[in-house]
Formats: C-alpha cells, structure tokens, sequence
C-alpha cells in the first residue's frame, strides 16, 4: 500500500516543532516532508526551505512597526482573551494591505518554481504549522482542499495570539490542533496536542558537583517569559545564597543545550502561558524544572513534573528546591518519564491524524 503523503507547510521550522513532526511520521511510514518559508536563526534542520525574500529583514521588521496593528506585533506573557474568537487576521491599514499584497506577488514566481520542482501539489494532506498558506493571501491551499485533499492546521506558538487565523483557511480545516494549552481559550473547535519532543535527543544533565548551584534561564522573547520579574528574583535570592545565575540568550541551539546541561535547577517562565520546549529540555536532562503554568492545566494533568511558580513565590519555591537536592533530583527523573510519555512525538501524531481522520 502507498504510504500516503503528507506536506507541512510553516513559515520557519519554529523551535524544531516542525521537523519533530514530520520525523515522528517518516517514522510511522509516512512519506512527510517540510517546507519552510525562511530560515530559523537558531539553526533547526531544514528540508525544503524557499528562503523567501522580505520576512525576517531589519526593515521589514521596522515596516511592521509603522503599518500594523501595535497589539498584533506585542508579546507578552498574559493570556488576553479577544472579544472575538477566534480573533482573525485583517490588514491594519491601507498601508499594510498594499504591502502584503505586493510581497505575495513578489514570491509567487519563487512558489511556482517549488510547486513544480518538489511536487508540493502532490501530496495528500497538507499541514500547516503556523496556519499560513504559502502566501498571506490564501492561494494555493484552497486549490487542494478544491482537489480532495485534508487540510490541517496546528499552531505551535504564539501566532494565533498576536495574529489570529486566516478566515479562508480556518473555515476548510479538517482539524485545528495546538501544542499551546491557553490555544483553547481562543479557538471554540481546537484541541490541545503536546509538543513533539524526543527526550533521547537530549544530553544528559552533568550539573557541577562542586561550587554552587546554577540556575538558568534561557529566554526567546524576554517579554513571553517574564525575564525581569525572573532575574530580579534571582538577583535578590543571590544575595541571600551562594549561586550561579546562568543567562542562556542568543546563542546557535546545540551551544544553548550545552550550557544548559550544567545547569543545578533551570526556570522557564512567568505568567499564564505555560511552559514551553526550553522546559522539556531540561526535563529530560533530569534537571528540576520551575514554570508557570497555564489555567487550568495542573487540574487536566495532574501529574504534571513542573514546579509550579508565580512572580510572587519564586524564590520560595527555589529555595525549598535547594534545601532539598534529593526530592527534587527525584522529582526530576520522574519529569523525564513523563516527558517521554506524554510528547512523544509518535503519540503526538497519531492524535492529530485520528482527529483530522486519517485513521
């Protein structure tokens, strides 16, 4: 029997979510590709990467500043419930409409190109990591939905937040999925999946056995995480208590992981978005791990192997971390475990294949 196919579509392979996915179903037997938009800085793998011009440019991200809509470009770490949901993506002004227009047309002759070349209009479901087309303008999903083909959109950051869906696209979706649990306050017919994540991937924690403790922190957006309210903690409790703070920040992943590893107990975030890939990270190299965590979430999975912390009892919390190495080391290994059952990545898509019906 063929394998059937399955394209993903995103506009970079965010955090490595991407790849996980379509590694999880080659692995299953799926024929699974990725194609990307531009690439990631960080350095995630690429499979078929555009490299599409005017996305990721300091001028056109000091274009955005001038012709969109402040909240859609603010990142924060408050869950804000739009009064429509889903909030869905318009053009700001006049301005801005123009411009997206003008770049879809600019790449169109690039994504033909790849249409042809790849066969990117050959496959039979069409996964769409971020919940872009190709183009801002829907043009080439509606085209295979029209086909016969399954259209699935899953959200793996921050983008149904600040930018919402694209109507056309929500309205043929077989499935909605998210890997962002607070994703559920703000779509009525999405489901929560969790991230895809290896643990076999990850090196093994080796903290210092000598000197004092590391407590790292490794923030993408300052603002998603809460770092001041994290380091200013951390500042005040260094000065009550011999410790390292270690700041993991714009550095390529595999240099990230590494300086990671070393790390005594790691602190992922603040606010009411939950925890994210940096967290799971640390997890599996059985490192405790402290995070702020989504409403409602500790109650679903009660289970959960995160120290749960708020802006107000964080140093609290890190203190009783440190008085006791042993029950947190413990809880630690007991985080990997559940890491490697509750994301892996095999789990992860057979879930969405079963809700898009592909099973």
């Amino acid at each position: 029997m063929t394998p059937l196919k399955i394209l993903h579509i995103a506009a970079q392979n965010v955090s490595g979510v991407p790849g996980q996915l379509v590694q999880a179903e080659r692995a299953l037997g799926f024929d699974s590709r990725l194609v990307t938009l531009f690439r990631d800085r960080r350095g995630y793998a690429e499979d078929l990467c555009l490299d599409l011009p005017l996305i990721d440019s300091a001028i056109v991200r000091r274009l955005k500043q001038w012709v969109s809509a402040p909240e859609k470009l603010a990142v924060h770490n408050r869950l804000a419930v739009p009064e429509r949901v889903p909030p869905v993506w318009t053009p700001h002004s006049t301005l801005e409409k123009f411009l997206v227009r003008r770049r879809d047309r600019l790449w169109q002759p690039i994504i033909d190109r790849a249409v042809k070349r790849y066969g990117l209009d050959q496959f039979d479901v069409y996964q769409l990591d971020g919940g872009l087309d190709l183009t801002r303008e829907p043009r080439f999903i509606p085209k295979m939905k029209a086909a016969g083909k399954k259209v699935i959109c899953c959200y793996t950051g921050s983008d149904l937040r600040t930018r919402g869906v694209i109507a056309e696209i929500d309205a043929l979706c077989d499935a909605v999925v998210s890997v962002e649990f607070d994703h559920l306050f703000l779509h009525p017919s999405l489901h929560h999946v969790f991230f895809p994540f290896d643990v076999q991937s990850m090196p093994q924690g080796r903290p210092p056995l000598a000197g004092p403790p590391r407590i790292g922190h490794a923030p993408t957006s300052r603002a998603a995480k809460g770092s001041d309210i994290i380091l200013a903690a951390l500042q005040h409790l260094a000065q009550r208590r011999p410790l390292e703070i270690v700041l993991i920040e714009k550095l390529r992943y595999r240099e990230a992981l590494e300086r990671k590893r070393t790390l005594s107990i790691f602190v992922d975030q603040i606010g009411d978005l939950g925890y994210g890939i940096n967290a799971l990270e640390s997890l599996a190299m059985t490192i405790p791990t402290c995070s702020g965590l989504v409403r409602g979430f500790a109650e679903a999975y009660p289970d959960h192997p995160f120290v749960e912390i708020t802006a107000s009892n964080l140093e609290e919390k890190l203190i009783e971390i440190l008085d006791a190495p042993a029950a947190a080391a413990e809880k630690a290994r007991a985080g990997r475990e559940w890491v490697a059952a509750h994301h892996q990545p095999s789990r992860v898509v057979q879930r969405i294949h079963r809700l898009a019906g592909l099973e």
